[in-house]
């Protein structure tokens, strides 16, 4: 398995879920396989449970089948309905803080220590606590650029900013040659900004298919299989869930108790996007939170993921080209769309304490544990238990109670298997 096979395979998959979701759903949301629970299969089950990718992929597409019949069931938009209005705000906000980070993270602005497990300061300002290299400027020339472009209001000014970012990137790196991030810690994170050799390539859809169905059932034994495949179903679930909650509302697409209109449509090509992001082999395909960038330039209708959802079917054919757009080039866009989001967190009720603690830790959480599905199972479990406690248990609607007991398992899935010696 190549990068060329994973790349094609990724844009054809995210593309025509992605022009589905426009055209049948009508919302402004992307699809693209899925960061959390992409990194969940690579670094936790392929590598400690020693499993096949195509064994993986089969976790993932019975995950993705059990997800389509839970929408089916109408199960998927009760629990959506069941949330408090205070914490699908902190959802916003904390989806807000998520996208920032990662902007900053991908910009080599923010770093992880490279020995946090040893130090009081697990992350840190560029390299050492300072700032090096010609890609961080492209980011901080991004960002500026972008800031004073949305404060004078101009139209199409984040788009605006990702150009005129990459075109500065692109002669910078015609002047300095700089390298990845793979070679020198100071270079590109991963794309390079320099004009391609070769513009056109077919796109290799070899990986399409190749899945092993029920191999980890009998790599790994039945109970084992079940917990992963019930931790991947969670972290799909409610990934999305908090994703397409905190975009819809950005983009005034809710109604007075923040639920979505006709949200039935979006949780079923979502839930069809992880079913055919497993047979395609490249992990689960949901709404991902970078759709805020085109809703913070104003899309507000199934028009823009059409449009999306095309261009991501013309990179598969033109990989080379859109390599040249580095992330520092993009991550300005990504902080600014997550200022957007994070100013809702005035809308909180701060003094009941019932919300705004829930509320603090699902916000906090999400960047934090880079996991959208973390923060959500917090505040959802606190969310319970400080209500029992102010003796309004009643308030508590019955899905919440089912989801949290749902969430505790997913936070103590390893003592659980240590305890059925599954470990």
């Amino acid at each position: 398995m190549g990068i060329p096979q994973v790349a094609a395979v990724t844009a054809v998959v995210a593309g025509v879920t992605t022009i589905v979701m426009g055209i049948w759903a009508k919302y402004p949301f992307a699809l693209a396989a899925g960061l959390g629970v992409s990194a969940f299969v690579s670094s936790t089950i392929a590598t400690t449970k020693n499993l096949t990718w195509p064994e993986v992929m089969g976790l993932v597409l019975i995950a993705g089948i059990v997800m389509f019949v839970l929408v089916l069931s109408g199960l998927r938009e009760a629990v959506m309905k069941a949330v408090p209005t205070g914490l699908k705000t902190a959802i916003v906000v904390g989806i807000g803080l998520f996208i920032a980070i990662i902007g900053l993270v991908n910009a080599g602005f923010v770093r992880r220590m490279p020995d946090a497990a040893h130090t009081t300061v697990p992350l840190q300002l560029g390299q050492d606590g300072k700032l090096l290299g010609w890609p961080t400027l492209v980011f901080i020339v991004g960002l500026i650029l972008t800031i004073i472009l949305v404060v004078r209001k101009v139209k199409g000014g984040i788009l605006i900013g990702i150009v005129a970012t990459t075109l500065f990137a692109m002669g910078l790196q015609l002047i300095t040659n700089t390298p990845s991030s793979l070679k020198d810690p100071s270079g590109w994170s991963l794309m390079i900004p320099a004009v391609p050799s070769q513009i056109f390539s077919f796109p290799d859809l070899s990986l399409i298919g190749k899945v092993n169905l029920f191999g980890a059932f009998a790599h790994l034994g039945i109970m084992s299989a079940l917990l992963l495949t019930f931790t991947i179903l969670l972290s799909v679930f409610f990934d999305a869930m908090g994703t397409m909650t905190g975009l819809a509302s950005e983009a005034g697409l809710v109604d007075k108790n923040k639920n979505m209109k006709n949200a039935n449509r979006v949780l079923l090509v979502d839930a069809a996007g992880s079913v055919a992001g497993g047979f395609g082999s490249v992990s689960a395909n949901e709404i991902f939170v970078e759709s805020a960038a085109g809703i913070g330039e104003g899309a507000r209708t199934g028009l823009a993921s059409v449009v999306t959802g095309t261009l991501f079917l013309l990179a598969a054919f033109f990989t080379p080209l859109v390599s040249i757009v580095p992330f520092e080039a993009v991550a300005p866009a990504l902080v600014i769309v997550g200022f957007m989001m994070a100013s809702q967190i005035r809308n909180i009720d701060w003094s009941d304490f019932g919300i705004a603690i829930p509320a603090f830790l699902t916000f906090i959480l999400m960047p934090f544990t880079y996991s959208i599905a973390n923060g959500l199972g917090a505040g959802f479990i606190a969310y319970v238990i400080i209500r029992v406690v102010q003796g309004r248990a009643k308030e508590v609607h019955v899905l919440m109670w089912g989801v949290s007991v749902a969430f505790v398992i997913y936070f103590g899935i390893g003592p659980i298997q240590q305890l059925l010696g599954l470990h």
